[in-house]
């Protein structure tokens, strides 16, 4: 059975007309500040208009409310279309990327990975800076939205675990969606005002700040400088960026049940107390590492950089202060370990994510509970909450289809020529959405210019498979989802 396509098609239409406003405002931006861009976000807006207005209006007439079948057809066909519109600016002159770099560009930004194939970013028009960053942006709201409405219906990766109020398939669901959808919204917007403002006051320039504020909130980590945010050699800047990664790490739920009621236990979110347990401890095991090897001798400054670092890949922003692939081996490897970890279920990280660690921890300890006590009975708890047979059983599928992603895009870049350090961590950030890779090709010091158009393909199909969770784009391929 065929699915109904033109209720996606039309709520797409105007997702693309809402991306043609954001490039007429981004015109008007580019002709007040006559960086060379007015034209080609003038022209890109149009196309985008056209587009939108075509699918609006064609598939125009008829009722309908968009069902979950509906909305997962959407949220794929969203991700993937989105960055070619969003890309259409970097095509034309005076930029003139060509389809596959823009894209990739566009695609890094829309799921947060924050790679790129830009250089030279000091001297580039501000206007198209500022378009990647709002692009970002706009896609770490899209990815709350994701994960809070979408995933946990289809049950991935036990996101169901996730306590939603407005879950449930009631007459008044969509109401509270959208109360909650505002709300977190709010949150959003909110803490990103305060990353601008925080910034502002620590020395940044308003341009860097707004740039700043809003790709470190949605751990995205695009920059407006080669450097990264190594530009900035205020230690107060790297600080105040590691809260506010961390906070775009925090599930955003858990800022309305924080100020909810009941007990401080019970509004607490589970995950938030692993998160900052782990990288608190790896970020201590770097600094002491660090000055032990003779990389810094300052304990302070040891104590930044491998703190800012390790938060950054933590939490998928893909911030750089330093090249952190010159501290050694150890520290490689360290970086490679933890490009896996992500941030909280229903923020704006990628990676596995900190709740399914926490249930695979949960069903260890209670395999070897049952081989010392075969007879007891003690289920999972998860937040106070028992854990089913079947998320469990989603959880371990989710990790083993997210090693194998990662396994088959290594593959893949290593038979385009690629070496095997820069293939693997490539495939392994590029599905946790993380940014840098190790090696010296792709490292937090290069980017992924050299790259040839099939390795950038591959890590676009592995970025957009890794932000969608993996499961919501391959149960589109079952027909049992049509039926």
């Amino acid at each position: 059975m065929l699915p109904r396509l033109w209720p996606a098609v039309h709520s797409l239409g105007w997702i693309v007309l809402t991306l043609a406003a954001a490039e007429a405002i981004m015109a008007g931006v580019a002709y007040g500040g006559g960086d060379g861009e007015g034209s080609a976000f003038a022209i890109g807006a149009a196309i985008s208009f056209l587009a939108g207005a075509a699918a609006v209006t064609t598939t125009k007439g008829r009722p309908f409310e968009l069902n979950f079948r509906d909305a997962v057809i959407l949220t794929v066909a969203a991700w993937l279309v989105v960055p070619v519109f969003a890309a259409l600016p970097f095509l034309l002159e005076p930029t003139d990327l060509s389809p596959v770099d823009a894209i990739f560009e566009m695609v890094s930004a829309v799921t947060t990975t924050g790679s790129t194939v830009m250089t030279g970013l000091d001297a580039q028009p501000p206007s198209l800076l500022l378009w990647r960053s709002t692009v970002q942006w706009l896609g770490g709201f899209g990815i709350i939205g994701l994960a809070l409405i979408i995933l946990p219906f289809l049950k991935i990766g036990g996101m169901q675990l996730f306590r939603m109020e407005f879950t449930d398939r009631g007459d008044k669901a969509l109401p509270r969606v959208r109360q909650i959808a505002r709300a977190l919204g709010q949150i959003y917007l909110g803490l990103t005002v305060a990353c601008f403002i925080v910034f502002l006051l620590l020395g940044m320039t308003p341009f860097d700040a707004l740039n700043h504020a809003m790709t470190t909130v949605c751990t995205g980590g695009l920059s407006t400088h080669d450097m990264s945010f190594g530009y900035f050699e205020s230690d107060a800047l790297h600080w105040a960026a590691v809260v506010f990664m961390t906070a775009g790490a925090i599930p955003f739920m858990a800022y309305l049940r924080i100020v909810g009621r009941g007990s401080l236990r019970e509004r607490i979110e589970p995950q938030i107390p692993v998160l900052l347990a782990i990288m608190g401890g790896v970020s201590a095991l770097l600094a002491v590492y660090l000055l032990a090897s003779g990389e810094f001798t300052d304990v302070g400054e040891a104590v930044t950089h491998a703190t800012f670092n390790v938060v950054s890949i933590v939490t998928t922003t893909g911030y750089a202060s330093s090249d952190y692939t010159a501290w050694g081996e150890f520290a490689i490897l360290v970086f490679f370990l933890i490009t896996f970890i992500g941030g909280s279920s229903g923020s704006t990280s990628g990676g596995i994510k900190i709740m399914r660690f926490q249930i695979v921890w949960a069903t260890i300890l209670q395999q070897i509970r049952r081989l010392i006590h075969p007879h007891v009975v003690q289920p999972i708890r998860f937040g106070g909450r028992p854990v089913g047979d079947d998320q469990v059983l989603s959880v371990a599928v989710f990790v083993v289809a997210f090693l194998g992603l990662v396994a088959i895009g290594a593959l893949l870049l290593s038979l385009t020529g690629l070496d095997f350090l820069s293939a693997t961590s490539g495939a392994a950030q590029a599905a946790a959405n993380v940014g840098p890779g190790l090696g010296h090709i792709i490292g937090p010091s290069g980017n992924y210019a050299a790259l040839n158009d099939v390795q950038k393909l591959i890590l676009c199909a592995l970025m957009i498979l890794g932000r969608l969770e993996i499961l919501s784009v391959l149960v589109l391929l079952s027909a049992r989802f049509y039926r």
